[in-house]
C-alpha cells in the first residue's frame, strides 16, 4: 500500500485510552472481537488481543476465560487508574516532600479546598 493510501496510525497511548474507555463504558468483560466492534477501527483481532494481553500483564485489566479466548475488564475505574499513576510517580521520587509541595502550590483554589476537605475527611474517618 502506498504512503498516500495507508490509513493514518494513531498513537499507541491514544489506542490504549480508547480501549479502556470502551471497557469502562461497557461495564462488563469484553473479548478482543467485542472491543474491536465497539471501536470500529478495523484492527486485527490479534492486534487487539496483544493490546489487551499487555494491559493484563501490567495489572490494568483482569481476564477470564471466554470461549477459546479471554474476556477483559478494568481492575479499577478511570479515577483509580489515574490515582495509581500519580502514586507510582510519587513513589519513584526520592524528594517526595518537595514534589508534594510543588504539586500543592500548583493547585487551583478549588482543587486545594477539595484536597483539604478530603484530607480532613480521612482524618475524621468519614472517607
Amino acid at each position: 500500500m502506498s504512503e498516500k493510501h495507508r490509513p493514518e496510525r494513531r498513537q499507541h497511548g491514544e489506542l490504549v485510552a480508547d480501549v479502556l474507555a470502551v471497557l469502562w463504558q461497557a461495564g462488563r468483560p469484553m473479548t478482543a472481537q467485542q472491543v474491536i466492534a465497539a471501536l470500529d477501527t478495523g484492527l486485527a483481532r490479534t492486534t487487539m488481543a496483544t493490546i489487551l494481553g499487555r494491559l493484563h500483564e501490567k495489572g490494568t485489566l483482569r481476564r477470564m476465560p471466554a470461549g477459546r479466548g479471554f474476556a477483559y475488564e478494568p481492575v479499577e475505574d478511570e479515577a483509580g487508574l489515574v490515582a495509581g499513576r500519580m502514586r507510582r510517580e510519587l513513589e519513584s521520587e526520592p524528594r517526595r516532600e518537595l514534589v508534594l509541595k510543588r504539586f500543592v502550590s500548583s493547585l487551583s483554589e478549588s482543587d486545594e479546598e477539595t484536597l483539604r476537605r478530603l484530607l480532613q475527611d480521612m482524618e475524621d474517618g468519614s472517607a
